[in-house]
């Protein structure tokens, strides 16, 4: 057997040394390459984890729906008279209009979690319109009532603030105005009115509508056309309009061709959304005043519109407490923007027209 020198030693235990620092460096960057790869996962889902957190708290700004507050109705006044001097609809997540006698519409405004120094001017009740203060578990304001909704108020046990009973509301003499069109009040003296009378303030009620955080585009939808003006016509001398407002995305109001302005603010009441459709109405028999009466327990078609955009709808009430269900032709319920609503509850066979 050959022996090896000394000189062949230590070039072999040389090449053994190269052969185990070789393997050093490649098993330290091979870990540090993972190392890496495994922050910059890590630091991936971190970045994941923050876009869903934002995407969970993400809220609505129309109504918070956390919030177990109680709404609250308000009839307001709209005979042209007082066009110019209302107050407070802007603040209002949904308004109701309908018509009633003289071919004139009421509004009712629900209100959620707002603190209003002047909203009105109020006037009286219409029984049709408990419906719809109902389906929204609403405390209902009014100043004095009809024949007609003063007995189905009592019969549907509706918690109502009436200021021909309950001292709520403030005349505005500066308007010169008929003093039936001066009571305004406050969310404050609302509420004292619930307290006076006993009314729960606070309600487990889903909301009427289903809201969207993140923007809806009918234009995409089957049966979309355009909206840039709707035309509802109530009556030989009442009309509402909505113009669409493309930059800040909401429809302007008007009535008879004139803006509806806020008297408080000075600015044009808006709407983001809006749902319209025909019901039937009469005369009731016997009636002095000509008072009306609508068809609204059943079911038919109408229109969501939002965004420049109208699609077909279908609408379902199956009884004076119950919702209103608005669904797509396709059955599946609507999703509305996040902003206020104004449901037009519109004359059958009264013109309407949308462009």
């Amino acid at each position: 057997m050959r022996k090896i020198n000394k000189k062949g030693k230590i070039v072999i235990m040389s090449f053994i040394i190269i052969i185990i620092l070789s393997v050093t460096i490649v098993i330290y960057f091979s870990s540090d390459k993972k190392s890496t790869n495994n922050l910059d996962k890590s630091s991936n889902n971190q970045e994941e984890t923050k876009e869903e957190v934002k995407k969970e708290i993400k809220k609505l700004n129309i109504i918070d729906l956390d919030s177990d507050t109680r709404p609250i109705a308000v009839m307001i006044n709209n005979i042209k008279t007082v066009w110019g001097y209302q107050s407070g609809l802007q603040d209002a997540y949904l308004v109701y209009e309908i018509i009633v006698e003289g071919g004139y519409t009421r509004l009712m405004a629900v209100f959620k979690d707002k603190n209003l120094d002047r909203i009105g001017s109020v006037r009286s009740s219409r029984h049709y319109f408990l419906d719809y203060a109902l389906e929204n578990d609403a405390i209902y304001v009014h100043f004095g009532w009809s024949p007609q909704a003063q007995s189905d108020m009592n019969k549907l046990g509706v918690n109502n603030i009436n200021f021909m009973s309950y001292d709520g509301y403030t005349r505005d003499r500066s308007l010169n105005l008929a003093s039936e069109h001066t009571a305004f009040t406050t969310t404050k003296n609302i509420l004292e009115g619930a307290d006076y009378y006993k009314y729960r303030k606070t309600s487990n009620n889903k909301p009427l509508l289903n809201y969207c955080v993140d923007e809806i585009d009918l234009s995409t939808m089957n049966d979309s056309k355009v909206a840039n003006r709707v035309f509802i016509k109530y009556s030989n001398s009442r009309n509402t309009i909505f113009e669409y407002d493309e930059i800040n995305k909401v429809y302007k109001r008007f009535q008879n061709e004139e803006p509806q302005i806020d008297y408080v603010t000075k600015e044009q009441y808006t709407a983001k959304n809006i749902i319209t459709y025909q019901v039937p109405n009469y005369t009731i028999a016997g009636d002095e005043k000509g008072r009306q009466d609508i068809t609204n327990i059943g079911s038919g078609e109408g229109y969501y519109i939002t965004n420049g955009y109208a699609v077909p709808i279908t609408w379902e009430k199956t009884s004076r407490e119950s919702k209103t269900i608005y669904k797509y032709k396709d059955g599946t319920e609507i999703k509305v923007n996040d902003g206020n609503t104004h449901i037009e509850i519109q004359p059958k066979d009264m013109d309407l027209v949308i462009e």
